[in-house]
């Protein structure tokens, strides 16, 4: 194994210090467009306290000189950045391009020149350079010197990971299977490095890394992603248990055959991403194409899994008190799921051995709990291609034919069908309704009850922390986009959990638009209806985009009649239809009548956990924001 060092951290207002990089003939020319120059800007602008940009993967050539091998668009882009806010953090050598002259040159002028105009031939220029640093000059066009000022001030907790390749690595065929494979260099790879570096132990530190890579890989039940010796251990022999107490414990149970390198080792990341290269290649083996590898796909990345492993870690051994339940949801802090500050949360895991191996355990444990509670996509059987909501656990069984252990899937509470299918349509209503990685609380709540009581009610508790967001969402008291969407998704959930509906095999959906079921520009009615009963409750529903394009302007009766799959993309709306075919006509007092009776649905389910809903509805329609317009 050759020479590395260990990942650094630099801020956009040191990477240019002390620090000149070339980038190689085999990367391509600077092609960031305005949506990707804009993005990164914004990140920096919205950023609070240390924030990660991104990695810079880089092979050092010289004391102060290293080759770009990856990162070098936004690179590139941070030197125009410096060029127009902060030209003294750079210099004329910053940054160059091997064997193009035309950029070299224009990164020079670009450094020289005293303002934006470029007075000779422009032929002589990079078009590609100058478009993007024309880009971000008229982004701070219209910005006062305050706002450049906090900008510029954020340069310095603005972080990027910069790593070094190994001595004797073959750059131009790492650079060839990193890019073949769309792959780059993790943050949460930082983090492995980190924690296994503070263990003290060779054997708990190899133990460590295979756990770490069993649990990575998300869209897999972890058990599998270990050799069955270890699974049988791990997960006693039917692979479905987990009892352990603490690392110390499991590790004494374990013999690792494959060690692991204490340290994170870039060689090692580049040689897997190679190996994987070769397995995705390798049509002809049915062993390495196994089917269940693309049987399941996970609600949420190994990134974030960490910081909801961190967040259910931190979370309040009395969170389940029922006291708790008005301020269950007031307290969260989305910050604590933004993996933008992903070093930073976790960092306090890595202070020693003993809480680098409390979080290994840990993740381990919630890993597998997981798997078991919380529900992922399958792709098998009739819906192989657009997947169904699963929520499954794994178990073993034997394969007399072929005489071997394999995998087998059942539901997680077994016998109790009821239960199985309840949990996973809340589950998938939660999840259907904070889709953003830094609002998914819901799981890290559920994580943090299963990790200390075995027999927790799961649909108490979250069917609990969606009330107490639909009591906050003060559904009685806005109308039409300010409609919180989990008032929406939650009361699908209770009409189909109820049998209300009338749907059949209901499932959700990610549904992001608003539905005036009366629509507010009606093409095939002479009357337009006032605001006070457009934008009520009684007649809007949550359906797809897609959904919403094909209902268009239509009347009511217009949508169910052309349209009657999308009428059942939402129980509510369901329900709108069968009141409206009832009563020949959607009416002002039908909007009325079925808004009531909806409130009262919200009302009683707010009532079985103590909490009381806000009073009488006032006018309030709020204008649009994120909704997409129906």
């Amino acid at each position: 194994m050759g020479h590395f060092a260990q990942p650094e951290e630099l801020s956009i207002a040191t990477i240019f210090k002390g620090n000149n990089y070339i980038i190689p003939i085999y990367q391509r020319s600077y092609a960031w467009e305005k949506d990707q120059i804009e993005q990164l800007i914004t990140d920096i602008s919205g950023s609070k306290g240390r924030y990660y940009l991104g990695s810079l993967i880089v092979d050092k050539i010289d004391s102060n000189l290293y080759s770009v091998i990856d990162g070098q668009q936004r690179l590139t882009t941070i030197f125009l950045l410096l060029s127009i806010l902060k030209r003294e953090l750079i210099s004329q050598n910053s940054l160059k391009f091997e064997a193009r002259e035309k950029s070299n040159r224009t990164l020079v002028e670009i450094i020289k020149s005293k303002d934006d105009v470029f007075n000779d031939d422009c032929n002589l220029y990079s078009e590609e350079i100058l478009k993007g640093r024309k880009i971000i000059i008229d982004f701070f066009e219209n910005k006062d010197g305050n706002f450049k000022e906090d900008f510029c001030e954020r340069f310095k907790d603005i972080l990027i990971i910069r790593a070094q390749v190994p001595k004797n690595i073959d750059l131009n065929h790492y650079f060839e299977i990193m890019n073949t494979r769309g792959e780059q260099l993790k943050i949460h790879e930082i983090a492995k490095g980190r924690l296994l570096g503070k263990i003290e132990n060779e054997k708990h530190r190899d133990i460590a890394a295979k756990i770490w890579d069993a649990c990575s890989q998300m869209d897999s039940y972890v058990q599998m992603n270990f050799d069955i010796s270890s699974r049988g251990i791990i997960f006693d022999k039917d692979w479905n248990t987990f009892e352990w107490n603490n690392f110390n414990e499991l590790a004494a149970r374990i013999n690792i055959s494959t060690p692991s390198s204490a340290r994170f080792s870039l060689e090692e990341r580049l040689k897997q991403l190679e190996q994987n290269t070769i397995k995705c290649e390798d049509d002809d083996n049915p062993e390495q194409n196994d089917e269940e590898n693309e049987r399941f796909e996970t609600t949420v990345s190994f990134q974030n899994f960490l910081l909801i492993v961190n967040e259910a870690i931190s979370s309040n051994k009395n969170d389940d008190d029922s006291s708790q339940d008005d301020k269950s949801s007031e307290n969260e802090d989305d910050s604590s799921l933004d993996d933008k500050k992903f070093i930073e949360i976790l960092q306090h895991h890595w202070e020693n051995n003993k809480s680098a191996i409390n979080f290994i355990f840990n993740m381990l444990k919630m890993r597998f709990l997981f798997d078991q509670f919380i529900i992922k996509k399958e792709y098998a059987k009739d819906y192989k291609e657009e997947g169904r909501w699963s929520l499954q656990k794994l178990t073993k069984y034997h394969d007399e034919h072929r005489k071997q252990d394999k995998p087998q899937y059942g539901l997680t509470y077994g016998d109790n069908i009821q239960q199985t299918q309840t949990l996973r349509l809340l589950q998938s209503a939660l999840r259907i309704t904070y889709t953003s990685p830094k609002t998914m609380h819901w799981i890290s709540k559920a994580l943090t009850q299963l990790a200390q009581k075995k027999d927790i009610d799961l649909v108490y508790l979250l069917e609990r922390y969606a009330c107490s967001k639909i009591k906050k969402a003060d559904y009685k008291n806005v109308k039409g986009f300010g409609i919180d969407r989990i008032v929406f998704t939650y009361l699908d959930y209770v009409l189909e959990r109820d049998k209300r509906s009338g749907i059949d095999d209901f499932q959700f959906q990610f549904r992001t638009s608003i539905e005036h079921f009366y629509p507010q520009h009606p093409i095939d009615a002479t009357v337009t209806w006032e605001d006070e009963y457009l934008h009520r409750f009684g007649n809007l529903a949550l359906i797809t985009v897609s959904g919403n394009s094909k209902f268009s302007n239509l009347s009511p009766k217009s949508k169910v009649e052309s349209y009657p799959d999308t009428i059942k993309l939402s129980p509510k709306l369901n329900l709108m239809k069968k009141l409206m075919e009832e009563k020949n006509g959607w009416t002002k007092e039908l909007v009325e009548q079925h808004e009531q009776e909806m409130f009262k649905i919200l009302d009683q389910e707010l009532a079985k956990f103590g909490m009381t809903p806000a009073s009488a509805p006032l006018v309030n329609i709020v204008e649009p924001k994120n909704w997409t317009i129906g």
